[in-house]
């Protein structure tokens, strides 16, 4: 960690992200983005998106965090859903205090993060606070100074509310990577096309990553990961990782309704077993198939993502 002085990377971003959260207000209508700042030291920021709502993008936030968690990371998973805030509402955790008493300035990040018994530590999001685009200047520079302090994290995982709204865009511009959660429903893979266009057309420094949730069958997964990676290739100019694809498992809506992460109630689930796969990727992890049940799913599924 880097020593507080004058002139220390610590102290130069901060300044610099000032100067730019100070700078004159736009004379554009549509309000600037309000950019999260990264700390000085290597924590890993992923933010978690979506084209629509309704597509598991929370819940596979929440146990991506877990297993990260389970291999010995410091993980913060970060409500970023101004709009309708769930993280702790699917963990059965009630919180004191979210993100809107950080915006006012009555607490700061570190003191309303809430250790959870599953290994990981949450904020809690600021349900119907919606523009984060339009805070005031000084809101802007106590929200940028409170990112700051995550910096003891190794991962953070941002949860971001659904669609393509400023909001969403100014907490994934800013991270190391954006995976996108879709569904092989028609209007779920359009809504995806959706945001990876919105997020390519201000940036192209953010890694975009692709899983297919709710999938049948491998070859639908497959099919749906190759349809979004082609057209976002052939239009937008912009490559799409294939991350992976989680099956459809009927012990997913079964630990929702009892607030518990369904890679803790259905450790051996098809939906934990591809979740774990999709952790350890981006982890970087040597994944090994397991000798289990359901004939040779783990060999055929870890086949799809196999290097050339």
């Amino acid at each position: 960690m880097h020593e507080e002085g004058s002139g220390g990377p610590v102290m130069d971003q901060a300044a610099n992200l000032r100067k730019l959260a100070s700078k004159a207000r736009s004379t554009r209508t549509q309000p600037e983005l309000v950019e999260v700042p990264k700390p000085a030291k290597a924590t890993r920021f992923i933010a978690i998106a979506s084209g629509k709502g309704g597509v598991g993008k929370t819940n596979f936030a929440i146990n991506l965090g877990i297993l990260f968690a389970r291999e010995g990371k410091r993980v913060i998973v970060m409500d970023a859903d101004m709009g309708l805030a769930n993280v702790n509402v699917i963990l059965g955790v009630i919180p004191k205090f979210n993100l809107y008493h950080v915006i006012k300035g009555q607490k700061r990040l570190p003191e309303i993060i809430i250790d959870t018994p599953q290994g990981i530590r949450i904020i809690a999001g600021a349900s119907g606070f919606s523009k984060l685009a339009n805070l005031t200047e000084e809101e802007r520079l106590r929200f940028v100074d409170s990112m700051m302090e995550l910096e003891e994290a190794d991962i953070v995982i941002i949860d971001t509310g659904a669609g393509v709204s400023r909001n969403v865009l100014s907490f994934v511009l800013p991270a190391d990577e954006a995976i996108i959660v879709t569904t092989p429903e028609p209007t779920a893979i359009t809504d995806a096309y959706g945001i990876i266009k919105a997020i390519s057309a201000e940036t192209g420094q953010v890694t975009i990553k692709l899983v297919v949730n709710r999938v049948s069958s491998i070859h639908e997964g497959k099919q749906v990961a190759e349809r979004v990676i082609n057209i976002a290739g052939q239009f937008l100019n912009v490559r799409v990782e294939n991350l992976g694809m989680i099956f459809q498992d009927e012990t997913v809506p079964e630990s929702v309704m009892k607030q518990k992460p369904f890679v803790i109630a259905a450790p051996k689930g098809r939906a934990t077993e591809c979740v774990d796969h999709i952790a350890k990727r981006l982890l970087g992890m040597q994944i090994t198939p397991k000798s289990r049940g359901f004939g040779g799913f783990i060999k055929n599924f870890l086949s799809v993502y196999k290097e050339d």
